[in-house]
């Protein structure tokens, strides 16, 4: 799969997920915002709904520009994958220099079970994975809606755009564009600097399939799935290995009242 490259369809989500950012998602109907750039880059959050299997590669592109005006382009790819129970499969590898070949080696990855509400986070290098039970997730206020989300994110100096759908490879994509200005006297630039992220969700896979971050000061990164595969992913990609020692990080209160 190849990136939109039309303006109404150049586009461009997460990884290392903290339990915050799990229980917001899991109360929101879309994945988070992009946080801005980074070293290293979140990736797809890819969300724990049931039904609707896929395993993908997620290419991650950052171009940082640099202090003498230069741009410094690096590239890693991550693999994800969700089975029919809902249970998610995530990575996270570091950003390569141009050349490098193949893919670089995982620093960590990601198990979380919607059902057991168990979240494991696995470090390759220690052989360590560390387990919690995280709470039940937040209710959203009973009177909000995408309109009234809007308005709230509008009155934050973010301006929300529809983009429309495009259709990628047998998926529909919706668009939004969000925009935030900061004003000259704190953009650090001496005038207003303006970030934008476009997003392009598949309301089929709920993940974004595509997100694009521009900020002027710092240079922009592109996120996106290359495939998709429908089937039920390998069981092995959702288990703890058995040279792994597990180390249950539930909060000793939480414990206490399972």
């Amino acid at each position: 799969m190849s990136f939109p490259s039309s303006p109404r369809s150049a586009a461009a989500l997460l990884f290392l997920l903290s339990a915050t950012t799990l229980l917001a998602q899991q109360a929101a109907p879309h994945p988070p915002d992009y946080p801005g750039v980074r070293t290293f880059i979140p990736g797809v959050f890819v969300t724990p709904v049931p039904g609707a299997p896929f395993s993908g590669t997620v290419e991650v592109l950052s171009k940082q520009l640099l202090p003498d005006g230069t741009t410094y382009t690096r590239r890693t790819v991550n693999h994800i994958a969700r089975n029919s129970a809902g249970v998610i499969h995530n990575e996270r590898r570091m950003l390569e220099p141009p050349g490098f070949q193949g893919e670089a080696p995982v620093l960590h990855w990601h198990i979380f079970d919607p059902q057991t509400r168990v979240s494991t986070f696995l470090t390759p290098a220690t052989l360590i994975a560390r387990e919690a039970v995280l709470p039940a997730p937040p209710r959203a206020p009973e009177n909000t809606t995408p309109e009234t989300a809007i308005a709230i994110a509008n009155a934050q100096n973010l301006a929300v755009k529809n983009l429309g759908t495009e259709s990628i490879a047998g998926l529909v994509l919706h668009g939004t564009r969000k925009q935030r200005t900061i004003p000259a006297a704190l953009s650090g630039t001496g005038k207003d600097v303006t970030i934008t992220d476009d997003y392009w969700y598949s309301e089929d896979l709920k993940v974004y399939l595509v997100l694009k971050h521009n900020d002027p000061r710092t240079g922009d990164q592109t996120v996106g799935i290359l495939d998709v595969d429908r089937k039920e992913p390998d069981a092995t990609m959702f288990r703890i290995p058995p040279d792994y020692k597990v180390v249950d990080e539930t909060p000793v209160q939480q414990q206490a009242q399972r």
